[in-house]
């Protein structure tokens, strides 16, 4: 039997109702081989983290992600899964579900007739099948964010 162990998410916190803008700015990136010039040419606009991660404040909660079932569908150990509680999950959504006491999971939904699937984006796991009688609750992922994880240098190797 198939657990939720594989791939739980705890609670990392709500949005900010109120935060200021966190304008950063957008340059394009080549996507070709060497390093892209800094010049400031290449700067395109700014962009707002808040605006471009948190569409509904008052509904947005943030979740750390656990596990490396859902690796395939772009989700690793660690990135932070930023939910929206007011948007309507569809088949196909990918979502963070909780039932019967159970930790919330990061999961692909389908719905189907009589039930829900929740499937994970690893073929080996099968799906998790709730039945229509049993309350659960559906959110939607909205955006990921992942810090880029470096491997670190021993010293006697650095320059």
């Amino acid at each position: 039997m198939f657990t939720l162990i594989d791939f739980p998410a705890s609670f990392a916190g709500y949005a900010a109702v109120d935060s200021p803008p966190l304008y950063l700015p957008l340059g394009a990136v080549p996507a070709m081989l060497g390093f892209p010039s800094p010049a400031e040419d290449f700067l395109e606009d700014e962009l707002d983290l808040n605006k471009l991660l948190v569409r509904n404040p008052l509904a947005t909660y943030i979740y750390k992600a656990a596990g490396h079932s859902m690796a395939r569908a772009g989700i690793l150990d660690g990135d932070l899964l930023v939910v929206d509680r007011s948007i309507t999950p569809q088949s196909g959504s990918l979502v963070m579900a909780a039932w019967e006491g159970n930790q919330p999971a990061c999961k692909i939904l389908r719905i189907c007739e009589h039930h829900i699937e929740l499937h994970s984006a690893n073929p080996e796991v099968p799906p998790i099948i709730i039945e229509a009688t049993t309350e659960v609750e559906v959110f939607v992922v909205v955006s990921i964010a992942r810090q880029v994880k470096r491997a670190s240098v021993p010293r006697a190797a650095r320059p």
